[in-house]
C-alpha cells in the first residue's frame, strides 16, 4: 500500500510539472521540444524529491543511534554513580538470640565454635551412605 501511494504521489507531481510547463506555453505552438522539457523538468523534481527524502532518512537514522549511544552514556554514568553512593543495609537476623552470631567476628573460619552454638541451623548433617557404584564418590555437579 506505501509503494502504490508512493507510487502515485510521484507520478502526480511528474504530470503536475509537465502540465503547468506546458500551460506557459501556448497549447497550439507546442512542440516535442517544449515536451522533452518539461519531462525533463518533471524528473528532476522528482530526484530533488527523492534525494531530500533520502537524506532526511539518512539523519533520521543516524540521530536515532547517537540518541541511543547518549542514552547508555547516562545509564552508564548513573549506575557508576549509585554505586558509589552505596552503603552496606542493615538487616536484622532472623535468628534467634541464642544462634545468633557475634557483632563484631572478622572471620570464623578458623574461630572456635562457642559453647552453647548450635552447629547446622537448617538441619543435621547427613551420614555418610554406601554408593552403588564404586566410582561415585556421592558428590554432585
Amino acid at each position: 500500500m506505501r509503494a502504490t501511494l508512493t507510487v502515485y504521489g510521484v507520478l502526480y507531481v511528474v504530470l503536475e510539472v509537465v502540465g503547468h510547463r506546458l500551460t506557459a506555453v501556448s497549447w497550439p505552438e507546442v512542440t516535442a521540444l517544449d515536451v522533452a522539457a518539461a519531462v525533463t523538468d518533471a524528473m528532476l523534481t522528482v530526484a530533488v524529491l527523492v534525494a531530500v527524502l533520502v537524506g532526511l532518512d539518512v539523519l533520521g537514522h543516524r540521530w536515532h543511534r547517537w540518541v541511543l549511544a547518549r542514552d547508555a552514556e547516562q545509564a552508564r554514568l548513573a549506575r557508576e554513580q549509585w554505586a558509589a553512593e552505596q552503603e552496606p543495609i542493615g538487616v536484622r537476623s532472623w535468628r534467634p538470640a541464642r544462634w545468633a552470631l557475634p557483632a563484631a567476628a572478622p572471620s570464623l573460619a578458623g574461630a572456635a565454635r562457642p559453647q552453647g552454638a548450635a552447629g547446622n541451623a537448617y538441619g543435621r548433617p547427613r551420614a555418610r551412605t554406601v554408593h552403588a557404584f564404586p566410582e561415585d564418590d556421592g558428590r554432585l555437579l
